[in-house]
């Protein structure tokens, strides 16, 4: 997508992704010059509904139920998510091939450095560098990994900490007061598992995670390649490619890969086509 095409791709996007509290919100950074305001405005998808209540997952007892029932309730929430990501991809992707970039575009660019953890170089500095990383860190999740991950680490949403919590995904905090203190926590550590609003928060936190964490930057990197092999990211043999990345989420390490990779095969007839990039 070139420049002149560009009007306001970043709907929600740095701004909902530095605070999370706002990430659903819809104010707009707009990038816009005179020759965009004659251009149409790029395709625009229905933002999926996110549930307006949370099943009791424990009361289900038919297990393809209870999955479907788990899979449909967290599935709005990743769309959002990966909608989120297609539209910072598009301007990072677009202002890299400019040679100057106006006040506006620089600002944009800023808050979006600042939501991944990766401040954008000052004027007169080189980008080079700074749209390489981005690059790699504003990227889809494949829709099998993340179901996959939350139902591993939330026991299919019947946790304590995925009812009493909304924390489907085993996130960390480490303030005091800033989540549920775990039953088995070793003398001496002082981590808490985070809370969250609902699933949908817990969700964004999970990509941002991910996606700007140094533990991950192998699951990244592992994207990269398959980007540039022409593979879709988004597809289930990507999903259990990636959970390769992943080898850090857990104390269990490989073990933990191997699980997520086989409940991805064994779930396989759960996973929908994205329509993201279509």
């Amino acid at each position: 997508m070139l420049k002149k095409e560009l009007i306001a791709l970043l709907g929600a996007t740095a701004v909902a992704v530095v605070s999370c509290t706002n990430y659903q919100t819809t104010t707009q950074v707009v990038v816009e010059t005179e020759e965009q305001e004659k251009k149409s405005q790029p395709k625009k998808r229905k933002t999926p509904e996110l549930p307006a209540s949370k099943p009791n997952f424990a009361e289900i007892t038919d297990i393809p139920t209870k999955k479907k029932a788990f899979f449909d309730y967290l599935r709005p929430g990743i769309e959002i998510e990966n909608l989120r990501i297609e539209q910072e991809r598009a301007l990072i992707l677009a202002l890299a091939k400019e040679d100057t970039l106006s006040v506006k575009e620089r600002l944009a660019l800023s808050e979006l450095g600042e939501a991944y953890n990766l401040a954008f170089p000052p004027e007169g500095e080189s980008t080079e560098r700074w749209f390489e990383v981005m690059k790699q860190r504003v990227d889809f999740l494949p829709e099998a990994l993340v179901l996959t991950q939350a139902a591993n680490e939330s026991a299919w949403g019947t946790s304590r900490f995925a009812t009493e919590a909304s924390n489907y995904f085993g996130q960390w905090c480490y303030s005091e007061g800033c989540g549920l203190i775990p039953n088995k926590r070793p003398p001496g550590m002082t981590h808490e598992v985070a809370k969250f609003s609902d699933a949908s928060e817990s969700t964004h936190r999970y990509f941002m995670n991910v996606n700007r964490n140094p533990a991950y930057v192998e699951l990244r990197e592992l994207r990269l390649k398959l980007r540039e092999q022409g593979t879709d990211v988004l597809s289930v043999d990507s999903a259990l490619e990636l959970a390769g990345g992943l080898i850090r989420y857990s104390e269990r390490g490989q073990y933990y890969v191997d699980d997520i990779r086989a409940m991805i095969r064994h779930n396989d007839a759960f996973w929908q086509k994205s329509q993201i990039e279509e």
